[in-house]
């Protein structure tokens, strides 16, 4: 009944319209009569299609699926004059999904993509909407740091809007209660992390009985992308993300670094010793995430601060007992933290399905619309007096933490929204407010990626492939299929392969980027 309540007592939400002033035949328009005369009628002004915006859009499906027609999904229809259509696809098949779409031209008017050769090399093809110049026009898009668009331009044009995401969100997220028992702390060094991943594995510290635990696990994306395990791990030890840029602007890709390849080591010879779990080549995300929310894993290294009170209140339903903390990367020189892209994902418009510029602009008043006040709080802290309430100090506080998350959560995690714009601050548990706090306050120690908007031919073309060619040597390195002879070997071909050319399309446009500054 709240939830009705709540629907039936929403203000109703109209486009803003703009009325344009008649120009006739370059007369003064005029009204009522004068001297007896009755003068022309003024021109009428053209009328803004207000009717609900229908809209079909393609999600990574986090969690359970929302039902449709769902409370929050009226309320954000409601809030935002559409009719949204809405399919949500498994995050384990969504990058093959999407390129299939594309490549079929069968696109939703609204899609999630990834910054990725393919969506590329789809935004040079044409196959979707420039909406660069239109930002000006829309109050919130435009209120944004400029970053955050300029991190994901190609050929220095927007093409989309970013899912805004802190910059510094990466952290270890651990079983405090069961470090504390064991006499152990988070470590910093290699060598202090194979022995407490020695310890957690095999001496049964949730004193269960049983031999079911890992310190940690990996999934089998553990080194793909701007999330990749392994970056933030090097990164942690003083390394580079992804690459490193010298005074001179040479450039070397982070397989190259010692930091990176003592990581790699690292975990080739926890998988030796069966300290790490002998599946993750073939483990779904998802899986991993059930496994550190079922207690079978005590650190969780791929974390973000945020997230550590979510998963806190889905862990204490499986171990009561459980208390988790959250800590920044940190390695022997102190807290160092792999920049991340400041989004989740890219928002994209299809010129197959979204016909004409008018269109596009109703969308990006949609989009717009989804960080007002209403709908942000909306996305971000769900339903008043059903999972939120109003606190002192003009913050709110949760009432229903779990309901959030499977009925909110995969709205604010797919739609547009930003955790400090337009959204009340919450008074939370000490772990939520310490991932609140952590996130921006990481920022100072954020290690960036100097290559992440420069512009390669080779990357456009072949960089899904060349990226393959090094995710698929590490794995095989780690499980020890390849020894260093062949991993050395590995490189080479990549390097051949169109690697070398990489390295200096990315110099010289590194070099034109500094010229021009």
């Amino acid at each position: 009944m709240k939830h009705k309540k709540w629907i039936a007592t929403m203000g109703s939400v109209t486009l803003a319209m703009g009325v344009l002033a008649a120009c006739g035949s370059g007369e003064p328009a005029k009204t009522g009569t004068t001297n007896g005369t009755t003068a022309p009628k003024s021109a009428e002004a053209p009328k803004v299609d207000t009717t609900p915006l229908d809209l079909s859009m393609v999600f990574k499906q986090v969690g359970d699926i929302p039902a449709k027609g769902n409370v929050i999904e009226q309320a954000l229809e409601k809030g935002t004059n559409t009719k949204l259509n809405i399919q949500w696809v498994p995050a384990s098949t969504y990058d093959e999904k999407i390129n299939v779409m594309i490549a079929a031209n069968e696109l939703p008017k609204v899609l999630m993509v990834s910054y990725v050769p393919t969506v590329i090399n789809a935004i040079q093809g044409g196959q979707f909407w420039e909406v660069g110049p239109f930002l000006k026009d829309y109050k919130n898009l435009s209120a944004q740091n400029p970053q955050y668009y300029e991190n994901i331009k190609v050929d220095g044009k927007l093409y989309g809007i970013p899912q805004f995401r802190e910059i510094a969100r990466p952290s270890f997220i651990f079983r405090k209660d069961i470090l504390d028992a064991n006499g152990l702390k988070m470590p910093k060094t290699l060598d202090e992390w194979y022995e407490i991943a020695k310890y957690l594995t095999l001496n049964d510290p949730d004193k269960n009985g049983k031999n079911d635990t890992y310190a940690f696990m990996l999934d089998k994306k553990y080194n793909e992308g701007p999330a990749s395990l392994l970056t933030r791990f090097a990164v942690a030890q003083g390394g580079v993300n992804r690459w490193g840029a010298d005074s001179s602007g040479k450039l070397t890709p982070e397989f190259l670094t010692p930091q990176f390849m003592d990581v790699l080591k690292l975990f080739k010879r926890l998988y030796a010793e069966k300290l790490i779990n002998q599946d993750f080549p073939a483990l779904d995300s998802t899986e991993l995430d059930k496994a550190f929310e079922s207690g079978r894993a005590i650190l969780k290294l791929n974390g973000v601060a945020t997230n550590a009170a979510n998963i806190q209140d889905r862990l204490v339903k499986v171990v009561p007992t459980a208390q988790l903390d959250v800590i920044p990367m940190e390695g022997p020189q102190g807290p160092k933290v792999a920049a991340q892209n400041g989004y989740n994902g890219l928002l994209v418009f299809p010129k197959s399905t979204v016909k004409t510029e008018a269109e596009l602009k109703r969308i990006l008043t949609f989009m717009d619309k989804l960080l007002d006040a209403d709908m942000s709080t909306l996305q971000k802290r769900g339903i008043e007096g059903v999972h939120f309430k109003k606190s002192d100090n003009n913050m709110v506080e949760w009432v229903d933490l779990t309901a959030f998350n499977r009925e909110v959560k995969p709205y604010r995690d797919s739609m547009l929204n930003f955790e400090t714009y337009n959204v009340p601050q919450l008074k939370d548990t000490p772990l939520a407010m310490k991932g609140y706090k952590m996130e921006p306050d990481n920022l100072k120690y954020a290690v960036h990626n100097p290559t992440l908007t420069l512009s390669s031919q080779t990357y456009s073309e072949r960089g899904k492939e060349l990226d393959q060619m090094m995710w698929d040597a590490q794995t095989n390195y780690i499980v020890g299929k390849l020894d260093d002879a062949g991993f050395t070997a590995a490189i080479d071909k990549w390097r051949k392969a169109g690697g070398d050319n990489l390295i200096k399309e990315f110099e010289a446009a590194l070099a034109k980027n500094k010229a021009a500054k």
